[in-house]
């Protein structure tokens, strides 16, 4: 999805660090959800995985999906699938393409993901 006038501004790529994108326009619209619900807490989440070391450490609140979750598939290429618990209900899941240092922001939602219910 391309930036429109009056979208805001993303912040380009950290030198050395991950480059954030959208894999899905419901993953935008739901961003922008959290960043309005809960801005201090999604800058957080996105100061975090801008600078994601290469193998982090699973915490209770940001960890590798686990199950048939644990992987997905984007253009065609399997990837580690994660989620960063943004707020109390407020996840965000994400791919790691870490060939291209890239992370794939696929499920952002302001409540529980139903795949997880």
């Amino acid at each position: 999805m391309s930036p429109k006038r009056g979208d805001r501004v993303a912040p380009p790529a950290v030198p050395g660090g991950w480059e954030l994108r959208f894999a899905t326009s419901e993953a935008s619209k739901g961003w922008e959800e959290l960043c309005q619900q809960a801005p201090g807490n999604s800058r957080g989440a996105w100061n975090e995985l801008s600078s994601r070391p290469d193998n982090p450490v699973a915490t209770p609140r940001h960890h590798q999906l686990k199950g048939s979750l644990a992987t997905a598939s984007h253009r065609g290429v399997e990837m580690e699938q994660w989620q960063v618990e943004v707020t109390g209900g407020g996840r965000l899941w994400y791919l790691v393409d870490g060939e291209r240092r890239t992370l794939w922001f696929k499920v952002a939602t302001t409540g529980h993901p139903k795949a997880t219910e």
